[in-house]
C-alpha cells in the first residue's frame, strides 16, 4: 500500500501540472501570437474553468464506474489536446484546447478518493496528505519545468513533452493500478441529482466547499499576476526566471503530510487550522505588497501562502471524506468544483487588480478576499 500511495502521488503530481505548464509561458504565448500578454493570460483561468467542469460532469463517475478504467481513458484524452495546443496556429483553438486540457486533468481528483477508500480510518488523514503533498509538488515543478522548457525549446515543446509525460504513465497505470467495485448502482442522472441533495443536507459540505474555493481563488490570483509582476520593469525577467519561483512553492508540498497527520473529521479541528492556515496567507500579501525590489519579502510571501492553502485544503477535504464514505466521489466533485471555479475567478480577479492598478492595489484586494474567507470561516458551525 505504501509503494502505491507513492505512485499515486506521483501520478497526480505529473497530470496536475498540464493545468499550469502556461503560467510561466504567457509572454512567449503573446508574442508568437502577436497578443498583449493580459490577453494571453485567459487562458489560465479557462484552463481552470475547464478542469472545474471535468469535475463536475465526469469525477461522480468514479462512484458508478470502475475507477482504474475511467483514469486510463481520461489520461488518454489528455495525450490527444495536449498534442493539439502543441500545434495549434490559432488562439482562438488554443483557448478551446486549453479548455479540454483542464477537463480531461481531472484525474487527480479521482485519485484521491481511490487512495482514501484504500486507507484505514486512523491513516486516512496521512494517506490524503502524501497524495496531496505529491500534487502540489507537480503543481510547482511544472512552473520551473514549463519555464527551462519555453525558454531553450519554446512553449509549443512543453506541450509535447507533457503529453509524452501522459502517455507514459497510461501504460504504468495499466499495470500498476488495482481495480475497483463502483459505489453506486443507479442512473447517470440519479447520481448528479444525489449531488444537489447532498450540497443541501450537507451544511460541513457547503462550508467546506466555499472555504477552500476562496483560499484558491488568493492562491490561482498570485501565481498568474506575478508573471507579469516579474516580466515587468524593473525586473524583465525570462520564463526561467520566472519559473523558478515555483520550486518555493514545494514549502506547501513539505507541510502537507504534517497537516494530514494532525487533520480529522472534527470540524472544531478544521475550523482551527482553516484559520490558521488563513492567517499565513494574509501575513504572505502583506509581505508581497511591501516586496518592492526586495525579491527576499516575494520568496517569504509564497512560502505563506502555499502553507496557509495547504493547511486549509487537506483539513476540509479530511472532513468531507468522513462525512459519507460511499459518496467520496461526488462529495469530491462539489469540493474541487468548487475550488477550481474559485481560482479561475481568483485569477481574472488578480489579472484585473493589476491592469488597473498594479500591484499594490493587487494586493489589497486579495487581502480582502482572504479576510472575507476568515470571517467565514469563524463563523462555521
Amino acid at each position: 500500500m505504501k509503494y502505491l500511495t507513492l505512485f499515486m502521488a506521483i501520478c497526480c503530481g505529473l497530470v496536475v501540472a498540464n493545468l499550469y505548464y502556461c503560467q510561466p509561458l504567457l509572454p512567449l504565448i503573446a508574442h508568437d501570437f502577436g497578443i498583449q500578454e493580459a490577453e494571453a493570460g485567459s487562458i489560465t483561468y479557462i484552463t481552470q474553468l475547464g478542469y472545474a467542469a471535468g469535475l463536475l460532469l465526469f469525477v461522480p463517475l468514479g462512484d458508478l464506474l470502475e475507477k482504474k478504467q475511467q483514469i486510463i481513458v481520461t489520461t488518454t484524452f489528455s495525450v490527444i489536446v495536449l498534442l493539439g495546443a502543441a500545434f495549434t496556429k490559432s488562439f482562438f483553438i488554443l483557448q478551446v484546447l486549453c479548455f479540454l486540457i483542464g477537463l480531461f486533468s481531472i484525474v487527480p481528483q479521482l485519485i484521491i478518493p481511490l487512495a482514501a477508500s484504500l486507507a484505514s480510518d486512523e491513516k486516512r488523514g496521512s494517506v490524503i496528505g502524501l497524495v496531496m503533498g505529491g500534487l502540489l509538488i507537480g503543481i510547482v515543478s511544472s512552473r520551473s519545468l514549463s519555464g527551462y522548457i519555453g525558454h531553450a525549446f519554446g512553449w509549443r515543446q512543453m506541450y509535447y513533452t507533457a503529453a509524452t509525460i501522459c502517455f507514459l504513465l497510461v501504460l504504468i497505470m495499466q499495470r500498476v493500478f488495482i481495480e475497483s467495485k463502483p459505489t453506486y448502482h443507479g442512473t447517470y442522472r440519479s447520481l448528479m441529482l444525489s449531488i444537489v441533495h447532498y450540497v443541501k443536507t450537507f451544511p460541513q459540505l457547503r462550508a467546506a466547499s466555499l472555504s477552500n474555493a476562496l483560499s484558491f481563488a488568493s492562491m490561482s490570483a498570485f501565481w498568474v499576476t506575478m508573471v507579469l509582476f516579474l516580466s515587468a520593469k524593473p525586473f524583465e525577467y525570462n520564463t526561467v526566471q520566472i519559473g523558478l519561483f515555483g520550486v518555493i512553492g514545494a514549502s506547501g508540498a513539505l507541510a502537507a503530510p504534517l497537516v494530514g497527520k494532525k487533520s480529522s473529521g472534527s470540524t472544531a479541528v478544521v475550523k482551527k487550522i482553516s484559520l490558521l492556515g488563513l492567517l499565513a496567507q494574509l501575513l504572505g500579501y502583506v509581505a508581497f505588497y511591501f516586496t518592492g525590489n526586495a525579491l527576499i519579502l516575494l520568496v517569504i510571501g509564497i512560502v505563506l501562502i502555499d502553507i496557509g492553502h495547504q493547511a486549509l485544503q487537506i483539513s476540509n477535504q479530511t472532513l468531507i471524506y468522513s462525512l459519507k464514505p460511499a459518496a467520496r466521489n461526488r462529495f469530491n466533485t462539489v469540493f474541487m468544483t468548487s475550488t477550481f471555479i474559485g481560482g479561475a475567478i481568483g485569477s481574472a480577479i488578480g489579472i484585473f487588480l493589476f491592469h488597473i492598478g498594479g500591484w499594490d492595489v493587487f494586493c489589497l484586494g486579495i487581502s480582502v478576499l482572504i479576510l472575507c474567507n476568515a470571517f467565514i470561516t469563524m463563523k462555521r458551525r
